[in-house]
Formats: structure tokens, sequence, C-alpha cells
């Protein structure tokens, strides 16, 4: 671990004391799972950022194959099957 030093104000620390004597966990160990919440919610909404952005990327491509008709070729009912 890396040590670091934070300012907080008044309102905060002493909430943070509360909560610390509430839960009986250390407050640097409060404060770091705060920024893990943190961190983890801006990654989910990076993810979904980009995931929003490659929707439909291919939509109006003319130069693709028909991948409906490629799906029905492998389609495999009516075949015989190894048993």
């Amino acid at each position: 671990m890396v040590r670091t030093q934070i300012y907080l104000t008044e309102k905060e620390r002493l909430g943070l004391k509360r909560v610390s004597e509430v839960t009986g966990k250390k407050q640097s160990e409060l404060i770091r799972e705060a920024v893990d919440r943190l961190l983890d919610s801006v990654e989910g909404r990076r993810r979904d950022a980009v995931l929003q952005e490659a929707a439909g990327l291919w939509r109006d491509r003319s130069d693709l194959p028909d991948f409906s008709a490629a799906r029905r070729s492998w389609d495999r009912k009516g075949t015989a099957r190894a048993g």
C-alpha cells in the first residue's frame, strides 16, 4: 500500500469517525472502500459508454457477408447426426 494524505472537511471527518465507530472499521479502511466503489462505478460507466458507441456499428455496411444466411447454413436441423 502507498501512504496518502488527504484533507477532509470537519463534517466529513466527524461523519467518517461515526461510521468507523459503528462499523468497527478503521477510517483508512472506509476511505479505501469508498475509493474502490468510486473506481468501479466510473469504470462501469466507461464500459457502458463504449458499448453504447459500438451499438449498430456495422448496421449500414454493405461490404459484409449475409450473416443470417451463414447462420442458416450452419443449422443442423434435418441433417443426420453421428451418435
